[in-house]
C-alpha cells in the first residue's frame, strides 16, 4: 500500500491559500498571496529540499498541477531535479491528457483509493486544497508534513475544513527555524480519544 503524504504551508489560523505569490490564487478576494516570503530563509529552504528529495510520486489537484506544469519543467534542475522524471498523478474530471511528461490522469477519489492500494513509492501532495479535502473526508491521508508560519491571515482557504474525519495524529519530528517557522511531521495514529482532565 502506498502512503499519501500532505506537505503544506499553513498560517497559524490554518490558511493554506496562495503561500507562494500574489497571483497564485486570488479566489474570493484573497489579498495576501505570498505570505510565506518574509519568513523564508536558507534554513527553511534546506529543510524544504530535504522534503523534496527521495523517492516518491506526486498526487496533485488540477489547479496545482497547472501551476506546477507551467513552471517546473524549465526550472527544476537546481531545486527539484527529479520532478520531471517522477510520475505526476493529477485528479481531474475534465483533463484528458497532461502536458507535463510522466503525467497520469485520475478522475476521482475512487481512483486515488485504487492507486493507494497498489505497491509503490509514497505519494506527496503539495497545494491541491480541494483534493486534500476529499482525501481527509475519506481518511486517506497517512502523514502531514506541515510548515506553520507565524502569521494569521483571517481569511482564505483552510487546510482543515468541515467534513474532515476526526483522527488522532502523532508528532514524529519537528524543527523550528530562526524566523519562527515550525516544520512539524505527523503520522496518522488511530481514532480520537477523549477523557477528563484533572
Amino acid at each position: 500500500m502506498r502512503k499519501i503524504i500532505v506537505l503544506e504551508f499553513i498560517s497559524l489560523d490554518g490558511v493554506m491559500q496562495a503561500p507562494g505569490g500574489s497571483k497564485e490564487d486570488t479566489a474570493e478576494g484573497f489579498k495576501y498571496g505570498g505570505w510565506t516570503a518574509p519568513f523564508f530563509d536558507d534554513e527553511a529552504g534546506k529543510i524544504m529540499q530535504e522534503q523534496m528529495a527521495g523517492e516518491y510520486d506526486l498526487l496533485l489537484g488540477r489547479k496545482t498541477y497547472d501551476i506546477f506544469a507551467g513552471y517546473w519543467p524549465t526550472h527544476a534542475a537546481e531545486f527539484w531535479p527529479q520532478v520531471n522524471k517522477i510520475t505526476k498523478y493529477v485528479v481531474s474530471k475534465t483533463l484528458e491528457k497532461g502536458s507535463w511528461e510522466n503525467t497520469k490522469v485520475l478522475k476521482d477519489v475512487e481512483d486515488v483509493k485504487k492507486l493507494k492500494e497498489e505497491e509503490g513509492t509514497p505519494l506527496q501532495i503539495y497545494g491541491s486544497g480541494n483534493l486534500i479535502q476529499s482525501l481527509l473526508k475519506n481518511d486517506l491521508v497517512d502523514e502531514l508534513w506541515l510548515k506553520i508560519f507565524p502569521v494569521t491571515l483571517g481569511q482564505g482557504k483552510k487546510l482543515f475544513q468541515d467534513g474532515t474525519i476526526p483522527a488522532a495524529w502523532k508528532l514524529t519530528k519537528n524543527k523550528i527555524t530562526s524566523n519562527g517557522v515550525i516544520f512539524a511531521y505527523f503520522e496518522r495514529a488511530g481514532e480520537v480519544k477523549t477523557g477528563e482532565v484533572g
